[in-house]
């Protein structure tokens, strides 16, 4: 799809820390907070933010240690969802924001989940789940832990996007566009030349730091909003157990299974476009 939105690039200073965004849609009354995955950027949500951005206000913000926004210079107490949280409430308020969407995928919906429960409990209103829940599985954090931790390093960039194909195979189908985009997005160059995902590697000490973080079981029964649950069909972060009870305890979610993703659905196509959406206005 062509990104015929046009998007602005803005930089806020919250808990102290820069954080950088993209805003969509700018004149728009009712607004979408669309945060991204654990080692992604808030470029990943270019598309749905370009097709929302018809009707929402949409803000994508790069994590603290992601993208174009600062490292944290205090990264066992600043990497964690607490942290991501008093972030997000700031981001917030500092736009002037009362009430509002949430999309978030992997991180980024249990980011949403614990302020929904929080900090901006009764000013969220609907919430989408990425492929997220109040429990993930070991071995997808185990997964997680080998690949973050450690990025591996190319001489090229056509070499990094080739290393993202594969390890993101799990996204579902992106046209080669998107998967250039979704590299070029996401790279910095090391002292060495070479390139590699652009992330503080230390933002994987999470899994070691605060092993619990991603367990909310408490957060999701306090919850008393609309949410939607998107899951990749083969997902190894969100198993089908985890989502059914979703579907029976604290809110009770709608869920959606997406056919030919794993972890996580790109959120790239109209089909996906259209749950979010319809979501979103119902």
């Amino acid at each position: 799809m062509s990104l015929s939105s046009p998007f602005t690039s803005r930089y806020l200073t919250c808990e102290g820390r820069e954080l950088h965004y993209t805003e969509w849609g700018a004149g728009h009354d009712e607004t979408v907070i669309a945060w991204h995955g654990l080692a992604r950027t808030g470029r990943d949500m270019d598309d749905i933010a370009a097709h929302l951005s018809q009707r929402y206000r949409v803000i994508c913000p790069d994590t603290l240690g992601r993208g174009l926004s600062q490292w944290s210079p205090s990264p066992k107490e600043e990497y964690c969802l607490a942290f991501y949280a008093r972030l997000a409430t700031s981001l917030v308020n500092q736009l002037g924001v009362e009430r509002f969407h949430w999309l978030g995928t992997s991180m980024g919906g249990a980011i949403g989940l614990r302020v929904a429960a929080t900090s901006l409990r009764g000013r969220l209103r609907r919430l989408v789940l990425n492929d997220m829940g109040p429990e993930i599985t070991r071995v997808s954090s185990e997964r997680i832990r080998a690949y973050a931790g450690s990025p591996s390093a190319f001489d090229t960039v056509s070499e990094l996007e080739t290393y993202f194909r594969t390890i993101y195979k799990p996204y579902g189908w992106l046209s080669d566009a998107q998967w250039r985009r979704l590299t070029e997005t996401s790279v910095r160059r090391l002292p060495d030349g070479r390139v590699t995902p652009h992330y503080d590697p230390a933002m994987a000490k999470q899994f070691e730091h605060y092993p619990d973080d991603y367990t909310q079981w408490e957060a999701w029964d306090s919850l008393d909003i609309p949410v939607l649950c998107l899951r990749g069909e083969s997902s190894d972060l969100l198993s089908a157990e985890v989502a059914e009870q979703m579907r029976q305890r604290g809110p009770r979610a709608v869920v959606a299974t997406i056919a030919g993703c794993g972890h996580a659905p790109a959120l790239n196509v109209p089909e996906q476009f259209a749950l979010v959406e319809r979501f979103f206005a119902a």
